[in-house]
């Protein structure tokens, strides 16, 4: 690897600090960047992911490799791209990922940019999930493969990547469990060998989100809608025909629920800051078990609640994603009108891999699950796999 310039994106983690060191190890010149994207601190949980602090540990991990270091800026593009794009999916009554859109937006678009303006012939990440290349006809395809260590695999939060990006990528510790990365960055003497993982949104660190979404969005009471597990609808969803060669498209739609469709038992304080799924932050008590957000109704300012966590409000069987938003990975897969493919996919990071299929028609792809899925949550990825491989993902509609 003589010669090949690497920039290595560094959070001042143990993960992106190993990767660095294995980079060097393999004979690639190595310079470390660190993106500062967020400045302010009055939404932070203090001492929780600092980036003056996470700044600080990455000039250590780069003086003792001995490796270049620098900072970037991004904190302008980072409000642009990441958190008015939060604010305004919020607003309307969906939920974003952040975490995915801070990889398609700044670190695999924005840095790489910068790491190729530097020479770069590749930028490397501290992410748990690999790559591989093969060659089809005369074509080259880039693999993205899920991590070696299945409780730390972080593909998902890739899925929006094209082939362009992952051409010019490296993923140093994809082939590694957590536990070896630890045991290396202490071996070698790293200063983020202990570090604890920091949580939170990508960049900002742990955050009081309903303090960061009233930033921009004010607080407007509204009416709590218990829905009880009887109702109608329920019985006729169950009834509706999920097989493929006779979908009910209607399946991929959430619950339409009325007011009078249950009992208001309390006020909430705007339906934009709650989520399907949701059970902290409700503060409604006086049930047996804990009550959870089936629906949340931003034009009219109600959310809609029910008790357990088996209530059958919170699981459907398919869902459906806009055409225009459906994005693959691997372009030679993908599906004309009215094809169909098996796949395995999931609806949230460390979830597992549901078996399901895919069915392309004009407006939308439909994605149905063989199992009942809990907590569809609009805004947020659906990504589909072969095997180990990802190969797509899109936004959920509704």
């Amino acid at each position: 690897m003589k010669n090949k310039r690497v920039v290595i994106a560094l959070s001042g983690g143990v993960d992106s600090s190993v990767a660095a060191l294995l980079l060097k190890n393999d004979g690639y010149e190595v310079i470390g960047l660190f993106m500062k994207n967020w400045h302010n601190q009055e939404v932070t949980i203090s001492n929780e992911c600092p980036w003056l602090e996470d700044s600080y540990d990455a000039v250590m991990v780069c003086q003792k490799l001995k490796i270049p270091f620098q900072t970037i800026d991004l904190s302008n593009e980072y409000k642009e791209r990441i958190v008015d794009y939060m604010f305004e999916e919020y607003s309307k009554g969906r939920t974003p990922n952040p975490d995915i859109l801070c990889n398609r937006e700044i670190k695999f678009d924005l840095f790489l940019n910068i790491a190729l303006s530097l020479g770069a012939d590749y930028i490397a990440t501290g992410h748990y999930c690999q790559k591989s290349v093969k060659t089809i006809g005369n074509k080259k395809i880039n693999q993205l493969l899920m991590g070696k260590d299945s409780k730390k695999d972080q593909s998902y939060f890739l899925c929006q990547l094209n082939q362009y990006q992952l051409d010019k990528t490296l993923f140093p510790i994809g082939h590694l469990e957590k536990s070896e990365v630890r045991q290396i960055a202490k071996k070698e003497g790293l200063v983020t060998a202990e570090k604890k993982d920091s949580q939170g949104l990508c960049f900002i660190g742990k955050v009081r989100l309903p303090d960061f979404l009233q930033q921009k969005l004010k607080p407007i009471k509204g009416d709590v809608i218990q829905v009880p597990n009887s109702l109608e609808i329920y019985k006729n969803y169950n009834l509706k025909n999920s097989s493929i060669d006779n979908f009910d498209t209607s399946l991929s739609f959430p619950y339409n629920y009325k007011i009078n469709d249950g009992s208001k038992i309390g006020i909430h304080k705007g339906a934009h800051f709650y989520t399907v799924g949701q059970r902290k932050g409700i503060a409604i008590g006086g049930t047996k078990e804990p009550l959870f957000v089936l629906k949340t109704n931003v034009d009219n300012n109600v959310i809609y609640v029910g008790e357990g966590n088996c209530h059958p409000g919170l699981y459907r069987k398919a869902l459906r994603v806009s055409s225009n938003q459906v994005h693959w990975i691997r372009e030679d897969l993908k599906l004309n009108d009215n094809q169909t493919m098996n796949v395995k996919a999931r609806i949230r990071y460390r979830q597992s891999l549901f078996e399901a299929k895919l069915f392309q028609r004009k407006e939308y792809l439909y994605v149905i699950f063989d199992e009942f899925q809990s907590s569809v949550t609009p805004g947020q990825f659906v990504a589909w796999y072969n095997g180990n491989e990802l190969i797509g993902s899109g936004i959920i509609l509704e």
